[in-house]
């Protein structure tokens, strides 16, 4: 179990190191990241959701989502159906950079992917969502659900 939790911790440390220069680069941090990928991936998810999703409380979403807004990466608009929701979207050049963060990520686990097999994987996902607590893999199935309806011109 130690091993474990060991080898979690310094793999997702180096995983989201893959990003770090471009970050740097950039002047944004992994919080700026992690908003970016989630709002990339659900496109419209609502403040509430992504902080659910996040964990976090509105002040830490809060500081990181204004500077992306400022930077003019994402946008937020009025939900259509319940105007008391604030709607989260990537701009295209927020889009360009989550792309740019993405595929970097996604080059490192295609290697890992391909080396180890389509068993591993699939033992990886269970993992993984085993260690998610009922609540994140509810709010995430609510996330994914609300998208494919968007998506469908659905209610």
């Amino acid at each position: 179990m130690r091993q474990a939790q060991e080898l979690m911790m310094l793999a997702w440390r180096d995983f989201g190191g893959v990003v770090d220069p471009v970050l740097e680069s950039l002047g944004l941090g992994r919080a700026h990241h992690r908003i970016l990928q989630l709002v990339g991936h659900h496109p419209g998810i609502a403040v509430g959701a992504l902080i659910d999703l996040l964990g976090i409380t509105k002040q830490s979403l809060g500081r990181a989502l204004t500077d992306l807004q400022a930077r003019g990466y994402v946008v937020q608009e009025v939900g259509r159906q319940d105007r008391r929701l604030r709607l989260l979207s990537l701009t295209e050049s927020g889009a360009a950079v989550e792309r740019q963060l993405f595929d970097l990520q996604r080059e490192k686990l295609m290697g890992v992917y391909r080396d180890v097999g389509a068993a591993a994987i699939d033992g990886f996902r269970r993992v993984v969502l085993g260690l998610m607590d009922d609540r994140t893999r509810g709010v995430l199935e609510d996330v994914a659900t609300a998208a494919e309806r968007a998506h469908r011109g659905g209610a």
